[in-house]
């Protein structure tokens, strides 16, 4: 096992990206430009880290790996993350495809570039969180979180009836996260 906590560097990683982004000043295509590429080596760089999970992770193992525990609100919830043979793939699969997202993203988004590269990286570390989280409280925390860049990635930078669109896929998510709220 690793003895730094890949995992939540992997998780984390993202979201120092998006800071970096954010405090990003100047003339507007210098800062789209720096925001472009500060998102694209973030996302390539959080992708090596995670190839570390692959390389140490013991496929004849059934338990979980690279497991982080700490206590969090007060018993209530605890900070828990791991992977197995399943949410390895989908964390994996996150971080190889985001440096994709970005350059596919590269020449179409014009507008608000900032902020969309910062939508993005948050979206990915909530991702990522959502494959790893072995808590139910943090798995519902990232996986409700990552509706926010979701709904504003369709609502500003979706096509013609955007708007439409994000706010019909916030309300189903919705009714479907106030049900999960009520299992917990």
């Amino acid at each position: 096992m690793a003895s730094w906590p890949v995992l939540s560097v992997t998780t984390f990683l993202p979201i120092v990206g998006a800071l970096l982004i954010l405090v990003l000043r100047g003339s507007e295509d210098a800062v789209n430009r720096n925001a472009r590429w500060i998102a694209l080596w973030t996302t390539l760089v959080t992708f090596a880290v995670s190839l570390v999970l692959v390389w140490r992770f013991d496929a004849a193992s059934a338990e979980f790996q690279f497991v982080e525990k700490a206590r969090w609100l007060g018993g209530f919830a605890s900070y828990h993350l791991g992977v197995d043979g399943i949410s390895l793939p989908f964390v994996i699969l996150t971080t190889a495809l985001m440096p994709f997202c970005i350059v596919a993203s590269w020449e179409s988004i014009s507008v608000r570039v900032k902020e969309y590269m910062v939508a993005f990286l948050v979206l990915e570390t909530l991702m990522i969180g959502t494959f790893s989280a072995l808590d139910l409280v943090l798995f519902y925390l990232f996986f409700e979180g990552g509706l926010i860049p979701m709904f504003l990635i369709i609502g500003v930078w979706g096509g013609p009836r955007r708007v439409y669109a994000s706010f019909k896929f916030f309300l189903y998510t919705l009714l479907g996260s106030v049900l999960m709220l009520l299992a917990i």
